[in-house]
């Protein structure tokens, strides 16, 4: 009889794991308690008076790393093509501030420096050519040495990368620090400072590592057809194709302890299940404050000092004018130090830099083809992973969201929607939907060049239970959430391999 996995939770990370061992033929269930894959990869339904309700994706909104699901693709015996399309986007993002400069950012490289110089100067250009190859050499230290391994030690790093390579991704200074090197403009500091935010961190606490987040975008941003909760159907439907069960609304009371390992659930409705092993795609903090069940020490807790930031978003079916937006456009605040010394204290920012995702639109311009028609958008703000503690108040929020129309049309945009049709979504939803966290939606946060070695690998304390999900090695985002699903399969089929060895 094939060994049999519980998988909890059908975000990237569990689907991606549960593909690959239902590819090497283990019996595999998924539960996941909401009513559709995807976890924070999901999408929700949004309209205004006159119009019925449309689909807005309400996660991750930008794809890149490729080459990630191609790999776990083709390791299921599939191809990433023949269930996505996808197109590449030539223009990576663009930038506006409220004294009416713009900057576009592209996919090559020297575009990008050229559109640079044309913003700030011929010095500023040769600033981020030197930027993007220190950006491409951290990269190239940590791919194969940290961001591919299970949760290696600063000695196994040392080990890998060696010494000095080590030094080179200037582990022990801030993001914002290094960017001076480069740039002298605040506006370019500030622009790539928010990579950091990415991890749901701070510009200012972060190590200059964080530059990496700069080259994997380059490397490659991709418009998914359909939208990028459609990644989340493809990874579910490949799973079931190779015999995965999947259920959904369904809920996990606890994970259950039998000779001192893990073996198997208890559902919400209190059915036991069995099993050789379990994955938890969930937040790490989740298992190690016993939402499911005492596990003992199996992983440590996160502590709310440590929690990454969350965010305010608005998915609305408004009607845009004043401003030619792209498929993704930032309006930055003027003071960003502000901004983040505000979420450090658990306040909203009084002026928040502002995130749209134009979900209708592609990488160009269409100025000629605008016609004040309503548009799906998902608009973004950071704040702090409070949502536990009753904060922001809905008198904060609302406040938090004037100043963001007004921090919009300060930079020229205008938008027109129905609020009583808009879905928020703040720290006390994001923390309901993924407990234990506030609200967190990147797991730890980056802070301090120990950061990502205090982020628990695949495998716990307790034998049996495995752990995937961005709060996991390597990280947050959709890809990085992807590689710890393909190492908790692997760690998971390795004790597998050696405890049959040893019997």
């Amino acid at each position: 009889m094939a060994e049999s996995v519980v998988v909890i939770g059908a975000g990237v990370g569990g689907l991606v794991a549960a593909v690959l061992l239902a590819a090497r033929g283990l019996d595999v269930l998924v539960v996941e308690k909401e009513p559709a894959p995807g976890g924070k990869l999901r999408e929700v339904a949004a309209g205004s008076a006159s119009l019925e309700p449309v689909k807005i994706d309400a996660g991750p909104t930008v794809f890149t790393m490729r080459w990630v699901f191609e790999e776990i693709f083709a390791a299921a015996g599939a191809r990433l093509d023949d269930h996505l399309t996808l197109a590449r986007s030539q223009v990576l993002a663009r930038h506006a501030w409220a004294d009416g400069s713009r900057l576009d950012l592209f996919a090559d490289r020297a575009e990008s420096a050229e559109a640079i110089g044309r913003f700030a100067g011929a010095a500023e250009a040769r600033g981020f050519e030197a930027f993007s190859a220190r950006a491409a050499r951290i990269w190239r230290t940590l791919e194969g040495s940290f961001i591919r391994e299970d949760r290696p030690s600063v000695l196994d790093l040392v080990a890998k990368a060696g010494a000095r390579d080590l030094m080179g991704i200037s582990p022990f200074t801030t993001l914002d620090r290094a960017l001076g090197e480069h740039f002298r403009d605040p506006r370019l500091r500030q622009l790539f400072g928010r990579y950091a935010t990415y991890c749901g961190s701070s510009p200012y606490d972060s190590p200059a590592t964080l530059m990496l987040v700069a080259h994997v975008e380059s490397e490659g941003v991709w418009l998914v057809e359909g939208g990028m909760h459609r990644l989340a159907v493809a990874l579910a439907t490949l799973a079931e194709r190779l015999g995965a069960r999947l259920r959904y609304g369904t809920g996990v009371r606890s994970i259950t302890r039998r000779g001192g390992r893990a073996a198997g659930v208890v559902l919400a409705d209190g059915q036991p299940i069995d099993a050789d092993a379990v994955i938890c795609n969930g937040d790490s903090n989740a298992v190690a404050t016993g939402l499911f069940g005492d596990l003992g020490a199996a992983v440590k807790p996160t502590t709310p000092a440590e929690r990454s930031l969350s965010a305010l978003t608005w998915a609305v079916r408004a009607t845009p004018e004043g401003f030619p937006l792209l498929r993704h456009t930032v309006f930055f605040s003027g003071d960003y130090r502000a901004e983040f010394d505000a979420l450090k204290r658990g306040r909203l920012p009084a002026e928040p830099t502002v995130y749209i995702c134009a979900q209708d639109r592609t990488d160009q311009d269409r100025s000629d083809q605008d016609r004040a028609t309503p548009e799906r958008l998902l608009c973004l703000v950071n704040a702090p992973a409070t949502g536990d503690a009753g904060k922001p108040n809905p008198e904060e929020i609302a406040r938090c969201e004037e100043r963001t129309l007004h921090q919009l049309r300060r930079c020229g945009l205008t938008l027109s929607f129905d609020p009583e049709k808009r879905v928020m979504t703040g720290p006390a939803q994001f923390g309901a939907l993924f407990p234990a966290t506030g609200g967190a939606l990147y797991g730890p946060n980056a802070h301090g060049w120990a950061a990502s070695f205090r982020r628990p690998g695949a495998r716990t304390k307790l034998p049996g239970l495995y752990l995937a999900g961005g709060s996991t090695h390597p990280g947050p985002g959709v890809p990085m959430a992807a590689l710890s699903g393909r190492l908790a399969a692997s760690a998971l089929m390795a004790d597998l391999a050696s405890t049959a060895r040893s019997r």
